[in-house]
C-alpha cells in the first residue's frame, strides 16, 4: 500500500520527537524526576499524533508518570488529581465557552451566511477578485458571529467555491481564500481560543479581546489586499464577473421609476413622490411604496446626522469650571505660596490631634479640623470675606487666618454664586478643526454615496440590511459590552446567545430541531473542551512536580538569550508544533511550560497571547493535521484533490508570519486599544 506523503511527514516528525527524548535521556549523567516529566511531554505528543484522544492522553500520562516518580506515596497521585480537576471547574470564566459556542450554532443556523455572501459578492462586484474579496469578507463577519471554524469552511466550500470554479478561479486560490478566512474565528473576538488562553495563563480575557481585535483585522485586511493584488497582476487566476453575474433584478415598482424617471434612486424617488409619474404605470406604484424605497434611501444619511449630531455635543461640551475645581486642589493638598507663609511652618489642613476633634484655641495660627458641633453662622471677620473651598459643607477655607483667630466659615457671598456663573460654566466651546474636517470628509462621502446610488445598488443596500448589519449589530453588542467594560464575557456571551435566538426566530428558522441541535453540539464542544482543561491541569501539575518545567527554564535560561530571540525561539517553536498538533493541544500542554519563562525576560503575557493567536491560526493551515483542508475537502468537487488545497493555503501562512512580523515591530497594533480602555 502506498502511503501519502503527509503520513510520511507525520512519521517523521514522530522520529524526531522520540530521537530526541532518547538522545537527551542517554546522555543525562543522572536520570531524575525531570527527565521523566520531559519523557511525559515526549510521549503525549506521540500519542496525540498517533491518534489517541488528546484529553484522556494527558490525564493518563500525568498520573501514569507521578505514580512512577513517587510510588511509596499514592495519595500524592489521587491528590494531584483531585485538586487539579476542581480547580479547572471552579473557574468561572469558562462559563462564557458554552454561551459563545452556542451562539455560535444558532447563528450558523439561521442561514444568514447565504445571504451575506451574495449581498458581498454584488457589491464587491467591480474590485478585481471579487469573489475572493467578498469569500474573505464574509468569513470574517460570520467567524466573528460564529467562532466555529469548521462551519464556516464548510458553509464556505458549500457557497463560494463552486462559485469560483464557474467563474474560472484558480483550484488553490480558491481553495486558500476559503481556509484562511475561515480560520479567522480563532483569532478574532468573540473566540473561544483567547478564553482558554487566559484562562490557562491568567490573563484578562477582557483585555485579550481588545488586544486581538486590530490584530485580527490586520490580518483580514492583509489577505484581502494579497487577493486584490494577486487578481490585478495574474487576472488569469480569477477572471472578473460577467455582467449575468452582476446583474440585479429590480422590483416592478423600482423598474417602472427607473424607466420613466432615472436610475439614481434619490432623486428620481423624491420626483415620484412629487409626482412625476406619467401614465397608467403610476398606478401600480403606490405613495407608500415610495415612501418605503426612499426611508431605505435616506438611513445612510440619518445615520451619518445622528453620529454628527453626537460628535458635536462631544466636541462641544463646556469646559469644567476652573473656579470649583482648584479648591479640590489646594484645600486638599498644599496651600498657595502666599497662605504658606503666613501659616504655620507644616501648613496646609492638618489632621486632628490623637484625642479627637478639639474645638480650635483662639490663638492658633494654623488651620484645623472644624468642630463637630456642625455649621455655624459665618463669622464678620475683620479680613473680610474669606476663599471658599470647593464643598460648601464643613472644610474652612484655606486663607490668612483672621487678626481675631479662630476658624472661619465659608462667607455667605461665596455661598451665592454670581448669578452669571452658571451661565458662563454652560456656555459651550467652539467645535474643533478636526470636527469640521471629518464633517465635511462625511458630507463629501454622502454626496458621493447618493450619486452613484442607482436602484441596483440600492437593492444591494437592501440585501446588506437584511443579512449583513442584523451580524454587525450582534457582533457589535457582544464585543462592545465587552470591551467597554459593561460586562463580563460570561454576561456578554449569554447576551449573544439570546441574541441568536432572536435572530433565528426573525429569519424563520427555528424550530425544535434545530434548537435540539444546537444543544447537542453545543454540549458535545464544550465537553470536549472543560476534559481539554481537565487533561491539562493534571498534566502540567504533575510536570511541574516532577521538575520538568525547572528543566526547561534551567536549559532556557542557560543560552542566555535576549528578549528578542526568546520571542523568536517561542514562536519557531509554535509554528512547529502547529504542523502536528491543534491549536487546542498546543495551549493546553505548552503554554503552562513558556507562560513561567515570561517574566525571565520581561515578556507581557498579553502581548505574548497575542503573538500566540496569530501564529496559531497555522495549526488549521498547515499540513499535515490541517483541518481547515480537511472541512473543504469534504465538501469539494471530486476532482480537487488535498494537495491543491494545501498549495493554496501556503501562500496564507506566509501573511500570517508577515502579520506576526508587523505585530512585534509595532506593538501597539494590539497593546493600544487594551491601554487606552483599561489603564
Amino acid at each position: 500500500m502506498k502511503i501519502r506523503k503527509e503520513l510520511w511527514f507525520g512519521f517523521i516528525i514522530m522520529g524526531l520527537i522520540i530521537a530526541g527524548t532518547a538522545t537527551m535521556l542517554l546522555s543525562a549523567d543522572k536520570i531524575t524526576n525531570g527527565h521523566l516529566g520531559l519523557m511525559m511531554l515526549g510521549l503525549v505528543v506521540v500519542a496525540i499524533m498517533l491518534g489517541f484522544p488528546t484529553a484522556f492522553t494527558l490525564m493518563g500520562m500525568g498520573m501514569i508518570f507521578t505514580w512512577i516518580a513517587y510510588e511509596e506515596n499514592t495519595s500524592k497521585t489521587l491528590t494531584l488529581m483531585v485538586q487539579s480537576a476542581f480547580k479547572v471547574m471552579g473557574n468561572d470564566v469558562l462559563i462564557s465557552i458554552p454561551l459563545f459556542v452556542f451562539m455560535g450554532y444558532l447563528v450558523e443556523r439561521a442561514n444568514l451566511i447565504e445571504k451575506l455572501f451574495k449581498s458581498l459578492h454584488l457589491a464587491m462586484a467591480r474590485v478585481p477578485g471579487s469573489l475572493a474579496v467578498a469569500t474573505i469578507f464574509t468569513c470574517a463577519v460570520f467567524a466573528t458571529a460564529t467562532g466555529i471554524v469548521g462551519a464556516v469552511v464548510t458553509l464556505m466550500g458549500l457557497l463560494a467555491f463552486p462559485q469560483m470554479i464557474k467563474g474560472g478561479y484558480d483550484v488553490r486560490v480558491g481553495a486558500g481564500a476559503i481556509t484562511a478566512g475561515g480560520c479567522l474565528g480563532i483569532l478574532i473576538p468573540p473566540s473561544v481560543m483567547l478564553i482558554v488562553y487566559g484562562a490557562t495563563a491568567g490573563v484578562s480575557v477582557v483585555q485579550l479581546y481588545a488586544g486581538a481585535l486590530f490584530p485580527g483585522l490586520m490580518l483580514a485586511g492583509l489577505y484581502i489586499v494579497y487577493v486584490v493584488l494577486l487578481a490585478k497582476l495574474k487576472p488569469n487566476l480569477m477572471p472578473p464577473l460577467s455582467m449575468a453575474d452582476r446583474f440585479v433584478p429590480l422590483p416592478s415598482g423600482t423598474a417602472q421609476v427607473s424607466q420613466q424617471i432615472s436610475n439614481t434612486a434619490l432623486p428620481a424617488l423624491l420626483r415620484a413622490l412629487a409626482g412625476g409619474l406619467k401614465g397608467p404605470a403610476n398606478q401600480a406604484v403606490s405613495t407608500g411604496y415610495l415612501l418605503q424605497q426612499l426611508g431605505v434611501a435616506l438611513l445612510p444619511l440619518l445615520v451619518f446626522a445622528a453620529a454628527t449630531a453626537l460628535s458635536w455635543h462631544m466636541n462641544t461640551r463646556p469646559a469644567e469650571p476652573e473656579v470649583a475645581m482648584a479648591p479640590m486642589g489646594s484645600g486638599m493638598a498644599e496651600p498657595s505660596g502666599t497662605e504658606a507663609g503666613e501659616s504655620s511652618s507644616s501648613g496646609g489642613l492638618q489632621e486632628p490631634p490623637s484625642g479627637g476633634l478639639q474645638e480650635p484655641p483662639a490663638a492658633s495660627t494654623g488651620l484645623q479640623e472644624p468642630p463637630a458641633s456642625g455649621l455655624q453662622e459665618p463669622a464678620v471677620a475683620a479680613s473680610g470675606v474669606q476663599e471658599p473651598p470647593a464643598s460648601t459643607l464643613q472644610e474652612p477655607a484655606a486663607s490668612t487666618p483672621p487678626a481675631t483667630g479662630g476658624l472661619q466659615e465659608p462667607a455667605a457671598a461665596a455661598s451665592n454664586a454670581a448669578p452669571g456663573a452658571p451661565a458662563a460654566a454652560a456656555e459651550r466651546t467652539p467645535p474643533t478643526r478636526g470636527f469640521w474636517i471629518g464633517v465635511g470628509v462625511g458630507t463629501l462621502a454622502m454626496v458621493g454615496f447618493y450619486a452613484m446610488l442607482s436602484f441596483q445598488r440600492l437593492e444591494i443596500f437592501k440585501m446588506l440590511l437584511s443579512s449583513f448589519f442584523p451580524l454587525v449589530v450582534l457582533i457589535l453588542a457582544v464585543l462592545g459590552s465587552i470591551v467597554l467594560g459593561l460586562a463580563t464575557p460570561t454576561e456578554a456571551a449569554a447576551v449573544g446567545a439570546f441574541g441568536g435566538f432572536l435572530l433565528a426566530l426573525a429569519y424563520r428558522q427555528f424550530n425544535m430541531t434545530m434548537l435540539k441541535e444546537s444543544v447537542f453540539l453545543t454540549a458535545k464542544t464544550s465537553a470536549m473542551v472543560c476534559w481539554l482543561f481537565v487533561g491539562s491541569a493534571i498534566f502540567s501539575a504533575a510536570f511541574a512536580l516532577l521538575g520538568g518545567q525547572e528543566l526547561v527554564e534551567h536549559w532556557v535560561m542557560s543560552m542566555n538569550l535576549t528578549k528578542t530571540e526568546f520571542l523568536i525561539l517561542s514562536q519557531v517553536i509554535i509554528f512547529i508544533l502547529g504542523w502536528p498538533l491543534e491549536w487546542t493541544e498546543i495551549i493546553v500542554i505548552f503554554m503552562p511550560i513558556f507562560i513561567p519563562l515570561l517574566d525571565n525576560f520581561g515578556v507581557d503575557p498579553l502581548f505574548f497571547g497575542l503573538l500566540v493567536a496569530l501564529n496559531l491560526q497555522t495549526a488549521f493551515l498547515s499540513p499535515p493535521v490541517a483541518m481547515a483542508a480537511f472541512y473543504l475537502k469534504g465538501v469539494s468537487p471530486p476532482h480537487v484533490t488535498l494537495n491543491q488545497i494545501f498549495a493554496g493555503m501556503l501562500p496564507f501562512m506566509g501573511i500570517q508570519v508577515i502579520a506576526i512580523i508587523l505585530l512585534y515591530q509595532f506593538p501597539a497594533i494590539g497593546l493600544w486599544l487594551p491601554s487606552v480602555l483599561y489603564k
